[in-house]
């Protein structure tokens, strides 16, 4: 998840407690003061509005996984500002502090800010939920960068095998290629031995006639 983000939440989070308490304690003041502390209030609520949007646009600026986790935590924290925003113009209606003590006297408050509070308790969990699932997707990611790189390692040694096979099929073509021509030599030098026995047998033969001729006119004459 975006640090950048988490800062602004934290933020947004801490003034959404804060203004939740002023709100508390201006329904129970009169006059100038409830007016000073309204006045307070409605600026908490505009740097709430301005966290809402930087949110919103850190958010949008990150990847889809990741930016549709972030969009629906700061659904959330929309709802929780709107709802604010509604108390603080409850009480400053025409009629407000009337209200606010028949309210206050019938727990009818009491049970708007206990609702208040159990709704950022839900908001909180959902935070808490939310977080989980990104740290989920996160090691999913990790997961399939480690899965990526030990694909890439295999390629790899795959390619140097193939090229090994190469050089060896190379090697064993050339000497394949040295054995056919020794062959062939060999085979030219067996013919040529042939053919020379030939020619030593008959050139023996010759001479063996022409001894055995010279002998028979020498012993008949």
């Amino acid at each position: 998840m975006s640090q950048v983000f988490e800062g602004y939440e934290r933020q947004y989070c801490e003034l959404s407690a804060n203004l939740s308490k002023k709100i508390t304690s201006a329904n129970l003041l009169d006059g100038e003061q409830k007016k000073q502390k309204v006045s307070e209030i409605k600026g908490g609520l505009e740097d709430a509005e301005a966290l809402i949007r930087k949110m919103d646009l850190e958010a949008r600026s990150l990847a889809p996984s990741v930016k549709a986790t972030l969009l629906a935590k700061l659904r959330e924290y929309k709802t929780d500002l709107n709802n604010l925003k509604t108390e603080v113009k409850r009480i400053t209606s025409a009629n407000a502090n009337q209200a606010a003590r028949n309210d206050l006297l019938e727990s009818g408050m009491a049970d708007t800010v206990m609702a208040s509070a159990d709704q950022r308790g839900r908001l909180m969990m959902s935070t808490e939920r939310l977080n989980k699932s990104g740290d989920r997707i996160r090691e999913s990611r990790k997961t399939m960068l480690e899965t990526e790189e030990l694909g890439v390692s295999i390629l790899h040694d795959l390619h140097q095998q193939r090229q090994s096979l190469l050089h060896a099929h190379s090697t064993l073509h050339g000497v394949d290629d040295n054995v056919s021509r020794s062959k062939k030599i060999l085979t030219s030098l067996s013919r040529r031995m042939n053919r020379n026995k030939w020619i030593i047998g008959s050139i023996i033969t010759v001479l063996v006639i022409a001894i055995v001729v010279i002998l028979y006119f020498k012993l008949t004459h």
